[in-house]
């Protein structure tokens, strides 16, 4: 029997804040964080080249903390207060991965020397040769940029061959899955028919971004355990978004 055999030799991992929360309504669920550390280790083994853009949604959520929750903060302020939420995150992902004996650094696009490298392009570059994870925090380290941007710019630089989007549905929807019964899953669509329809895969300058490099976007499942390993072994699991594009 063959070993298995990943279709990607670099990969973005995008994952929300949220999704170390667990049920939890903020913070870091223990369980949760472990649980996503033993899948990126089982795609490592596959000798795949592992990147991560974090968000900090399960701490504070930037802009979105404005406004409705009363905080009278400005835009600049609140962004970078999330960027450093993102921080935390990956510090806690470092940690759990180098537990299970991962080797992995934290790489930050706003510089915290005692904390996290600095992010430089050929250095991220040189740590995936070596076989580590690394996981790329602070997004951009600009305000009004998401951290869906920073995963395709990081993406763009060290040349990766898709992005996996880990969500908490199986892919992309006409409509919230959550919300609408009647709601029909694509398996594949265009980036111009995302941005045309205003689908919920990535803000609009990220799918503009992979567009443009023609980079593939696969959604999925985090949820749903060993999704990771199924997308990068080339499962038909979730939804593509790519040049391509195809029917619901």
């Amino acid at each position: 029997m063959m070993p298995a055999k990943s279709v990607y030799k670099r990969i973005v991992l995008k994952l929300s804040g949220e999704a170390l929360q667990g049920q939890k309504p903020h913070g870091i669920d223990d369980s949760v964080l472990f649980s996503i550390a033993r899948q990126i280790k089982e795609i490592c083994q596959l000798k795949v080249e592992v990147t991560l853009v974090l968000g900090g949604g399960n701490i504070f959520r930037g802009q979105e903390n404005i406004g409705s929750r009363g905080l009278d903060m400005d835009r600049s302020v609140a962004d970078h207060m999330g960027m450093l939420a993102t921080v935390i995150n990956g510090l806690a992902l470092q940690n759990a991965l180098e537990k299970l004996g991962v080797a992995t650094r934290v790489l930050t696009a706003i510089e915290m020397e005692r904390v996290a490298e600095p992010y430089i392009r050929r250095r991220a570059i040189r740590h995936l040769e070596k076989g580590r994870v690394v996981i790329f925090v602070a997004g951009t380290g600009n305000p009004y940029f998401t951290t869906d941007t920073a995963a395709a710019l990081r993406a763009m630089e060290i040349k990766a061959d898709a992005i996996l989007k880990a969500t908490k549905v199986d892919g992309v929807y006409s409509a919230d899955p959550l919300k609408v019964k009647t709601a029909k899953k694509f398996s594949r669509l265009r980036y111009i028919d995302v941005l045309k329809k205003g689908l919920k895969v990535m803000d609009a300058t990220a799918i503009s971004l992979c567009m443009d490099h023609r980079l593939p976007i696969i959604v999925f499942n985090l949820n749903k355990k060993g999704n990771i390993r199924r997308v990068v072994l080339g499962e038909k699991i979730g939804t593509v978004v790519d040049e391509a594009g195809g029917k619901p």
